[in-house]
């Protein structure tokens, strides 16, 4: 989640699209206590905090980490719900003495007050993202599994606006979701939205439980979100969906391979923190490389195995491999792991035949 332009909107990867000497945006889940149950929470998040999440230190000692990266990335705290944890504002205004940037994702619960909300406008948060899921309660609230989320969904983007926050719009994407894309444009454009991003369905967490679209299906949104970029009051973005990248090359005749996130994917620019210290390339692809607890995050983003490889697209297979357009592109990562077990292999949503492959 990345609203908004910020003091680092100008970094530019190194040739081939790397991002080798560190993350540009670090997901940090503080717990996976979350009030809410949704169909298809990536972190399976339960009622309870657990004894096992990183202690208040250990908490800071990472941020010091994070703070040594040039540029610093942006940091979101996210979870579960991070609101659950009663350190979470001395966590993030830790990270904003560190110089960090920090975009927060809360839960819609109860503990999304007023007053958090000021709070997190007085501390300095970068932005913050909601999600919706459908375009009225029926739809919404059956993906969150707790009646009533979807008004207070409206109301705290209401909450956000005033307090001059910026805004991001989280809309998962699956077969169940597609069809009410465009009731749902209707309804991000009352929130004060600064951007909408669009999560393709990673079956991984709960998320294995939903239909994912097909490779075509994808293509005719992309066709969709392109036709509605211009008449939109926001940015629209995809997450785990790289090939929009390629897409939009295509339809630009080939010529400007200058779009948004250019290489960004898993394990390259991105690195995701968990609970329990566990550093892996994004939620979406759960293999760990180390832990915070015994080595540097920024060493084991820099130097394991599983990111440096996740880093060389030239190990990837399939038509990945073969892919003229693999270093801006990539596909995701996690959709590869999610359906062949290897992190390397082709993302089966895109549906492009590359000339090498043929």
């Amino acid at each position: 989640m990345h609203p908004g332009a910020h003091p680092h909107a100008a970094f530019k990867p190194e040739p081939g699209f790397r991002y080798s000497a560190g993350p540009r945006r670090v997901y940090w889940e503080l717990t996976r206590a979350c009030g809410l149950a949704c169909l298809h929470c990536r972190a399976e998040a339960q009622k309870m905090r657990t004894a096992d999440e990183l202690e208040t230190e250990e908490a800071f000692a990472l941020l010091r980490s994070l703070a040594a990266a040039k540029p610093v990335p942006v940091v979101v705290l996210t979870g579960g719900d991070p609101l659950e944890r009663p350190d979470f504002f001395e966590i993030m205004k830790y990270a904003k003495g560190l110089g960090l940037h920090v975009d927060v994702a809360p839960s819609v619960t109860p503990k999304l007050t007023p007053e958090a909300v000021q709070r997190l406008a007085a501390e300095g948060v970068g932005a913050m993202s909601l999600s919706l899921d459908g375009s009225d309660a029926a739809r919404h609230d059956g993906l969150r599994g707790i009646p009533g989320v979807f008004e207070r969904t409206l109301v705290a983007a209401q909450l956000i606006a005033d307090a001059k926050i910026p805004l991001q719009v989280n809309t998962l994407v699956t077969a169940n979701t597609l069809g009410d894309m465009p009731a749902i444009h209707k309804v991000v454009s009352t929130m004060h939205a600064k951007r909408w991003s669009l999560f393709f369905l990673v079956t991984t967490g709960r998320g294995s439980l939903l239909p994912q679209i097909q490779p075509e299906q994808a293509e005719q949104f992309f066709d969709w979100l392109i036709e509605m970029g211009p008449k939109s009051p926001f940015v629209i973005a995809t997450t785990e969906a790289p090939q929009y990248r390629r897409y939009l090359i295509k339809k630009r005749g080939g010529e400007d391979q200058r779009v948004p996130g250019a290489g960004m994917r898993d394990g390259n620019g991105i690195m995701f923190i968990s609970c329990k210290g566990e550093v892996m390339p994004s939620g979406f692809l759960p293999l760990s490389a180390g832990n915070v607890r015994d080595t540097d995050a920024l060493e084991i983003y820099r130097s394991s195995e599983l990111f440096t490889k996740l880093r060389e697209t030239s190990a990837f297979s399939g038509r990945c491999g073969a892919c003229d357009y693999k270093d801006v592109c990539g596909g995701s990562r996690g959709r590869a792991y999610a359906a062949t077990g290897d992190p390397l292999a082709e993302d089966p949503l895109c549906r492009y035949e590359p000339a090498a492959a043929e």
